[in-house]
């Protein structure tokens, strides 16, 4: 418990950390948005290099890989690095990137770029989490990092859609344009709010040896598994709107929306069972998920009662994000730091192989099949999410000088697994 003694005599001000907070927040959302929003302007993009729509596509795939793998790179080649340089350099090289992306005319650029800017977002993300450990006291870190995770959550549920509508008015180079300006203002709020973030002790292979751990890399499965769960369903919504529950037009918009707000809601009140209790929330939430699957297929085509259901699917699924998130930097240990990048690799992989799974579903067997592919991945999340709750954290302390995330009880303690 000394590392988390020292950890609240540093902490700052509750009005500075709410700032810095703030600031996290912003970024998650502006770079979460930048990493969505060529989804809603896939045609105009097509258009304008001369590819087709399925072509266009590998963007969102190089972005996926860029965070998958290239974050976890960064991170690993940073981790000596003060965070809050790593933050500032990763959002100063991200408005590069995106200011380059939306001047060329070079497609085979463009791709590069995609990966890179998503390898940015994964070193961002890292650091974002670190920065939200230091900024807040031990019993608040949970919350924190819920707080963080919405602006992820904010950006999936207005992102897309207005990404789409900057697009739409100012062309995609446009909408480019806007994720860079808001970029520049993530990166002022962080240089100036932004408190020093102490760089790890230890080197990249020493956490190695912490943050792929079996005891990790069991977690890093259960939010591989979740994703998949989701994602299976999640991409091929429309579909199932369209078709199975007879919603068209801007109505599909509303229940999007619906979700997406759901999403940011679950967030904000994840990071409190997180503080409370990360073992049984992400029980809790996998029970959830499960359940909202079955309700989905079940009454599919009564259109208030889908909107209902997306409702609490969204917050089944986002209340539990934040429990991920802590489980697997108390689990990592004194490999907290490099472990915290890892989370989001597994989601964007869980991301490519659920909508891989539905997409083969929905081809064979029509539109409600994605939503039966989902619900079978989330019945084995179930205990999954009950197994992973014995697990504890490593006994041996961090090395002298290293600087690890404090740990909330909650995610550490015998008591707080079933």
């Amino acid at each position: 418990m000394a590392e988390s003694r020292r950890h609240r005599q540093t902490a700052p001000s509750p009005a500075r950390s709410n700032l810095a907070l703030a600031t996290l927040f912003l970024g998650m959302f502006v770079l979460g948005s930048g990493e969505l929003l060529v989804v809603g302007v896939l045609d105009r993009i097509a258009a304008d290099f001369h590819v087709t729509i399925a072509a266009t596509g590998t963007l969102v795939t190089v972005y996926a890989l860029g965070l998958a793998i290239g974050g976890p790179i960064l991170t690993a080649l940073t981790i000596r690095m003060e965070k809050k340089t790593v933050l500032g350099g990763a959002v100063a090289l991200f408005v590069v990137c995106n200011l380059v992306a939306a001047l060329t005319h070079s497609y085979a650029l463009f791709l590069v770029l995609r990966f890179l800017i998503g390898a940015l977002q994964g070193l961002f993300i890292a650091g974002a989490f670190m920065a939200a450990v230091v900024v807040v006291p031990a019993e608040r870190i949970g919350k924190a990092i819920g707080i963080v995770i919405s602006g992820v959550a904010m950006a999936g549920a207005l992102g897309v859609p207005l990404g789409t509508l900057v697009g739409q008015t100012l062309g995609w180079r446009g909408s480019f344009m806007a994720i860079v300006a808001g970029a520049v203002v993530v990166l002022v709020g962080t240089v100036a709010l932004i408190p020093t973030v102490p760089p790890a002790g230890a080197g990249a292979a020493h956490q190695a040896r912490y943050a792929f751990a079996p005891r990790v890399l069991a977690v890093l499965f259960l939010n591989f598994i979740v994703f998949s769960a989701i994602f299976a369903t999640l991409t091929y919504l429309v579909p199932f709107l369209r078709d199975v529950t007879g919603v068209t037009g801007a109505m599909l918009s509303v229940f999007l929306l619906a979700y997406g707000a759901a999403t940011a809601v679950g967030s904000f009140g994840g990071g409190r069972f997180a503080d409370r209790n990360a073992g049984r929330a992400l029980i809790v939430g996998s029970v959830g998920i499960a359940v909202s699957l079955l309700v989905l297929y079940l009454v599919g085509s009564i259109a208030w009662l889908v909107a209902i259901v997306l409702l609490a699917f969204g917050l089944c699924f986002y209340s539990i994000v934040p429990s991920l998130q802590v489980r697997v930097i108390a689990l990592a240990g004194p490999g907290g730091q490099l472990a915290q990048s890892l989370p989001v690799s597994a989601a964007n992989i869980g991301i490519a192989f659920g909508a891989f799974a539905g997409g083969v579903a929905i081809d064979k067997y029509g539109a409600t099949a994605p939503v039966i592919t989902g619900l079978v991945i989330a019945v084995v999340t179930i205990p999954v999410a009950w197994a992973t709750g014995f697990l504890k954290p490593p006994v041996d302390a961090a090395p002298a000088g290293e600087a690890t995330p404090a740990q909330p009880a909650s995610a550490t303690s015998p008591q707080a697994t079933p």
